[in-house]
């Protein structure tokens, strides 16, 4: 395990979720838009992953880098990470980048809410009125019933759940495996699982750029991942989990720049309340331990 440096973790963290994490959901949601299959696009999503860390970790680890202390966890872990996969990048296709990064803000507080059924930590008042905060500003983002809602937003929502179960089980089986394993063998599950996809259809890009984003959302996802495995080794999960609440940042200049959109007031208020209830469990978190 590395000697603890908080600004190490925080450094890993913000670049994961200001950069590697929004230019690949631009790059998704403008695939798709372009008219590339669904199934293809998260399909070139882990198998890049996979090509990139097998690359990157194989020559030095060959095939001890797919050996797992807890191949069952592992697996399950895999399982969630590809349907949370599954259902943002489809719910993008719809909904806004920023509208989508917002709702997915509340995996923090879903955590949380079930890490007393699930791990059997304490979860006291405070952090139990934060929790109901921060759900009260996940409602003010989707809306339900009125003119800005989308049932794609219903799909980030339970890729919110599946995420905080993927946390969980993350967190519940911590240092067993190294981050390059655990990343590696998400990528194994995630572009097996996905081959089912294809049968739907598969488009060649027809242009350089085209083939460039192909290649790039399993880099980025993959190397994202792993930035953030890598800041939970250099600090506490309370120290560098605020800052995943950048990706907003990453999202809203990227959603302009590329789809000129921007997100509405009541998105935007949303979306402060969610973070700062998470924000919030976080600073409890840290008065824990």
């Amino acid at each position: 395990m590395p000697d603890q440096n908080p600004l190490i973790g925080i450094a890993f963290m913000l670049a994961a979720v200001t950069l590697m994490f929004p230019v690949m959901n631009t790059a998704v949601k403008y695939l798709t838009a372009e008219g590339y299959p669904f199934g293809q696009v998260v399909w070139a999503r882990y198998a890049g992953h996979l090509v990139f860390m097998m690359i990157v970790f194989m020559p030095r680890r060959g095939l001890s880098l797919f050996r797992t202390a807890r191949p069952g966890v592992q697996l399950m872990r895999s399982f969630l990470l590809f349907a949370c996969t599954a259902m943002y990048f489809y719910a993008l296709q719809f909904i806004d980048l920023t509208v989508a990064a917002s709702i997915s803000f509340t995996s923090p507080i879903v955590v949380t809410a079930l890490s007393f059924a699930v791990l059997g930590e304490r979860v006291g008042v405070r952090r139990l009125c934060a929790v109901i905060v921060g759900f009260a500003g996940a409602m003010i983002i989707i809306r339900p019933g009125g003119e800005a809602f989308h049932w794609a937003m219903l799909l980030v929502v339970a890729n919110t759940f599946c995420y905080a179960f993927y946390q969980l089980l993350t967190r519940k089986m911590a240092f067993n495996d190294n981050p390059e394993t655990t990343n590696t063998l998400t990528a194994v599950v995630g572009a097996v699982v996905s081959l089912a996809f294809l049968l739907d259809g598969v488009v060649l890009p027809d242009n350089l750029l085209h083939w460039g984003m192909f290649a790039g959302v399993g880099a980025l996802g993959g190397f994202g991942h792993y930035m953030v495995a890598r800041s939970f080794q250099f600090a506490e999960a309370s120290v560098v989990s605020p800052f995943s609440y950048g990706q907003l940042i990453g999202a809203t200049i990227l959603g302009y720049l590329v789809f000129g959109t921007l997100p509405d007031i009541w998105t935007g208020v949303g979306a402060l309340i969610v973070a700062g209830s998470g924000l919030y469990i976080a600073y409890r978190e840290r008065r824990r331990v």
